[in-house]
């Protein structure tokens, strides 16, 4: 029950981490949203590892599972973010989340490849589900929501977006936010087989430790870029109205982790990962709620969505328990156990 709780906080905590990043970089730009988040994290993690003890443990953790853990935060942190943000200052979080979220077929897909893990048909069937999921949002309308007055939900306010033409509100660049979430979900989906590669015998310790070094070196990294003076400019013509968004991002993304950290310790994985889909529920409530002028809302999101966390479930849930839950015929269910 503890690890379901802390499963559920988790992803809503994604979410919120999400809605805070998307309303940074309305008037913000990904690189001063970076500059602000990753810093964040280390502020977040280190009295965590302080106070648990877990930092004693830095020089016991073998070398190669500290470069691991390095890797793990310049692909997810620098890499990962960065291009979700793009995704989500192009297209919005409601649109590019269910891409983003293929994350989950990237893992599967390497833990078959890399890790030799089983892979049955039925989550195959699954990862398809969460494609489709993915391509129902994309054909959502940008224009087609409208409010209980007549007028488009997107011009309910006269702040617009700074692309925006012909002061219309928000007006998704699809191809640029789906090419950008899709690198996210390569990013994310890889770093998960990176993790488990270096903290497989670490312990939830280790786990925390690793989680430092790799904000750790995801900070020296955003440093070495601010060498750069055309970057520099960028981060320092950051508005003190998105500081506090980014800021508010950067303390909800660490959190999430935790949370995800501390569920996968008391729970099995099997119960943590299904609940984690409902992300892309909270992420809905909460851009209603934080963005509703800057985001494309309507039918064909939320059905995407659900399918999405459908899928989702299916590749993250034992088949087994799946088929048993739904009583499947024994051919069919042999079929469908049939490991790739």
């Amino acid at each position: 029950m503890l690890g379901a709780i802390l499963a559920v906080l988790s992803a809503a905590t994604f979410a919120l981490n999400n809605a805070a990043a998307r309303r940074g970089v309305v008037t913000g730009t990904p690189a001063q949203g970076m500059a602000v988040t990753v810093p964040v994290g280390v502020v977040c993690f280190l009295p965590l590892a302080v106070l648990s003890d877990a930092a004693a443990r830095l020089a016991q953790l073998p070398r190669t599972a500290a470069v691991w853990m390095a890797g793990v935060g310049l692909v997810h942190f620098v890499l990962g973010r960065y291009c979700n943000y793009r995704a989500n200052q192009a297209a919005g979080s409601n649109l590019t989340a269910p891409v983003v979220q293929l994350q989950v077929v990237v893992t599967l897909v390497l833990a078959v490849m890399v890790l030799r893990e089983p892979c049955t048909v039925l989550q195959a069937i699954g990862g398809a589900v969460m494609l489709a999921g993915a391509l129902v949002t994309q054909r959502q309308s940008s224009n087609g929501m409208r409010n209980g007055s007549g007028a488009l939900a997107g011009s309910r306010s006269l702040q617009t977006e700074p692309d925006a033409p012909n002061g219309l509100g928000f007006i998704p660049r699809r191809a640029t936010g789906y090419l950008f979430a899709s690198l996210a979900a390569l990013a994310y989906g890889v770093t998960p087989i990176m993790a488990r590669t270096a903290l497989q015998h670490a312990g939830i310790a280790g786990a925390i430790v690793g989680g430092l070094i790799a904000y750790g070196a995801a900070t020296a990294a955003i440093a070495v870029a601010l060498l750069s003076r055309p970057l520099r400019r960028n981060v320092m013509a950051l508005k003190r109205e998105n500081v506090r968004w980014f800021v508010y991002s950067g303390v909800f993304v660490a959190l999430a982790q935790g949370l995800f950290y501390s569920a996968v310790a008391v729970a099995p994985i099997m119960v943590v990962a299904p609940l984690m889909q409902l992300s892309l529920i909270f992420r809905l409530v909460f851009a209603r709620q934080l963005n509703p002028d800057h985001e494309v809302f309507g039918p064909l999101v939320i059905i995407g969505s659900v399918v999405s966390i459908a899928g989702a479930c299916t590749v993250s849930i034992d088949t087994d328990l799946i088929l048993a839950a739904l009583a499947v015929p024994e051919p069919l269910a042999s079929l469908l156990r049939w490991r790739i």
